[in-house]
């Protein structure tokens, strides 16, 4: 038991150390695979306190890359981030022989492109709600609905608490859905679905109504332009139904 023990602990100290390097998206890990990883080596912005020569395993992902790329590496220094004050260290890779180079590389040219079967499709979606518990409920859900569409989507979703605040963001960025209530503080969701209609720019964004208003609710919804309607309380199952139906995703 005793030597039993000895040897896990002596196998655990062999282990590399794991460090998550989260990019921002897919232009953010290309950029320094370009401008580093492929040259031998990058800086990681960390506070653990790792000595040089360690052996850790840096495992790169971004929202949407369907499986995060782990890579081995040595630590080789302790500095500062260029033009910032976080402390981290500079790594340096084993890339392996010629053919794994090559891999690696055609990986990222993948990522690069935006192949789906390596990344998954980021849609942006406005959930347009006044009540901040249903606005949770459906950013929740939808987190949790992307996990069943078999990594083929990552939701990026922003929240708007009013009409107008919702039609400042929907005519000052692009999105690929909204989802928005009837009845909203400042503007109504049929004020905002007729103004979005009006754009050229938005004219044919997908918009799923929602709303505990009935059939009246319904008929202004859709006669103001909305692509789907949904009765309060929402059922996941319908939105995912809804945006799948609108998107093409899943």
């Amino acid at each position: 038991m005793a030597a039993g023990s000895d040897d896990e602990r002596r196998r655990q100290t062999r282990e590399a150390l794991v460090l998550k390097v989260e990019y921002a998206d897919a232009d953010g890990l290309v950029h320094d695979y370009t401008s580093n990883i492929s040259q031998g080596g990058t800086f990681v912005v960390t506070d653990r306190e790792l000595p040089i020569g360690a052996e850790v395993k840096l495992v790169l992902s971004f929202p949407g890359l369907i499986k995060p790329l782990p890579l081995p590496a040595k630590v080789m220094w302790h500095g500062d981030a260029a033009g910032g004050d976080d402390k981290g260290v500079g790594v340096e890779f084993d890339l392996g022989d010629d053919a794994a180079r090559a891999r690696l590389a055609e990986l990222v040219a993948r990522i690069a492109e935006g192949d789906p079967e390596v990344v998954a499709r980021t849609l942006r979606v406005l959930v347009v709600e006044d009540n901040p518990h249903v606005a949770a409920l459906i950013r929740d859900g939808l987190a949790g609905g992307a996990k069943r569409m078999r990594g083929h989507v990552v939701f990026d979703l922003s929240v708007a608490k009013d009409g107008r605040e919702a039609l400042e963001k929907l005519t000052s960025a692009d999105w690929d859905l909204c989802i928005i209530d009837i009845y909203l503080p400042v503007l109504d969701g049929v004020a905002v679905i007729k103004a979005l209609r009006a754009r050229e720019a938005t004219r044919t964004l997908p918009v799923v109504a929602v709303s505990a208003g009935g059939a009246q609710a319904r008929a202004a919804a859709l006669s103001a332009g909305a692509d789907f309607f949904l009765d309060k309380p929402m059922r996941l199952a319908d939105i995912i139904a809804s945006i799948q139906r609108l998107t093409g995703v899943g």
